[in-house]
């Protein structure tokens, strides 16, 4: 009995010692477990994890997945196999978790045409080569007035005025007195002197015809339009070549747009243009650029380009704002939306999105813009994707972990 009593006690000895070297040990793996958990999970995914790290503020490093960065984000995984592996596979890996935080939008680049090249504002002028000069061509005075004002709207024809010219009455009376010679040749050069005193055949028929002088004439807008000046005035005596009148055409009208000097370049002569003015919602008014002016405004930075437009019904009025739409017509070209354009100041680049998951910088050549679009000229193919939304972090990233980007012309 006493044997067995003393076997027992060294029986439960030993099971209490292994009892608490097993203990131990486990509690000393569970102060391992963190890092261990966290190689073994790094080593069923074939990456090793570098540290942690916020997208949005690259630089700062973390060493466990718990961290919240500087802007309070959650971190996600920096593996080493992101950093660059040299020429044949460069690129920035990104967690998917992190892709979908970012909202990152990938997109193609596809060929298209730009709806509207450039838009504009201006204001509606008379068309200074739509202008006529009504003078008195001998001296004389003003026996009557027309019910006329500056700023009147007139039709072509419409008189203005009356005039009396005693050096018209004189030659008329020359006239009658050559054609009673019975010389057809003297009579027709008597004709041709009135002629080149400025009246007209009709009169010169009349007075041919009754034989009496008529010294009286009514001046009349050879043209339809505006009066833009009037010194016409009943009793007023004028000398040869004095001007009644100014009329202003209003069949077709000038439309001045200001455009900035920075894009001047993308206007040409000929070029097609849209108006659209607020006093006519929902109307648009088509033309075409039809000079663009030498000087800029020294004040704006602008150039004035003249388009000119049909006036129909004179409903377009000098002093009037517009918008104005200046039409591409530059037909296809490849675009990319303007907000994955990525301006550095000293270059211009995009995100390509590559086919194994990463992103590369890509330099390109850009050219005009429209309806949120832009053009590239060159350092880009069609159907090659690129990203429209959160680009900017991973050119950040790409710049941290030494990333070239890709030139124009395709090369590594």
């Amino acid at each position: 009995m006493t044997l067995d009593r003393t076997n027992a006690m060294r029986w439960g000895t030993g099971v209490l010692a292994v009892t608490m070297l097993a203990g131990g040990g486990g509690y000393w793996l569970g102060q391992k477990g963190g890092p261990a958990t966290t190689e073994t999970g790094s080593a069923q995914s074939g990456r090793k994890i570098l540290y942690w790290y916020d997208p949005m503020v690259p630089a700062e490093h973390y060493d466990n997945p718990n961290s919240l960065s500087s802007m309070g984000m959650k971190t996600v995984p920096k593996y080493a196999d992101d950093a660059p592996m040299g020429d044949a596979m460069p690129g920035v890996s990104v967690d998917p978790a992190a892709r979908q935080n970012l909202g990152m939008r990938v997109v193609a680049a596809e060929m298209g045409a730009l709806p509207s090249a450039l838009t504009v504002t201006g204001t509606i002028d008379f068309n200074q080569r739509d202008v006529a000069i009504v003078q008195a061509r001998s001296g004389g005075f003003v026996t009557r007035v027309y019910a006329r004002a500056p700023g009147d709207v007139i039709g072509a024809g419409a008189p203005i005025a009356d005039l009396q010219l005693p050096e018209w009455g004189g030659a008329q009376t020359e006239f009658l007195a050559v054609k009673r010679l019975g010389k057809p040749e003297l009579t027709a050069a008597a004709r041709q002197r009135l002629r080149l005193m400025g009246m007209s055949d009709a009169l010169i028929g009349e007075v041919e015809r009754t034989g009496r002088t008529n010294g009286t004439v009514t001046i009349r807008s050879p043209i339809a339009g505006v009066i833009q000046s009037l010194d016409a005035r009943q009793g007023v005596t004028l000398g040869a070549g004095q001007t009644l009148a100014q009329v202003s055409g209003i069949g077709t009208v000038w439309l001045n747009a200001a455009v900035p000097e920075a894009q001047a370049g993308m206007v040409r002569v000929g070029q097609s243009a849209s108006a659209t003015l607020t006093a006519f919602p929902g109307e648009s008014f088509a033309g075409r650029v039809s000079a663009m002016l030498p000087a800029a405004q020294a004040d704006s930075r602008t150039l004035t380009v003249r388009i000119e437009l049909a006036n129909r019904g004179g409903r377009l009025r000098p002093g009037m704002f517009a918008a104005v739409a200046l039409g591409s017509e530059g037909g296809q070209a490849l675009l990319v939306p303007s907000e994955a354009v990525i301006r550095t100041g000293a270059r211009t680049l995009v995100m390509l999105a590559l086919a194994d998951g990463r992103y590369r910088p890509a330099e390109v050549r850009t050219g005009r813009e429209g309806g949120g679009k832009t053009e590239v000229l060159a350092g880009l193919a069609a159907g090659e994707k690129l990203v429209a939304s959160g680009q900017f972090l991973l050119d950040s990233e790409a710049s941290l972990t030494g990333i070239a980007a890709r030139p124009i012309g395709g090369g590594q």
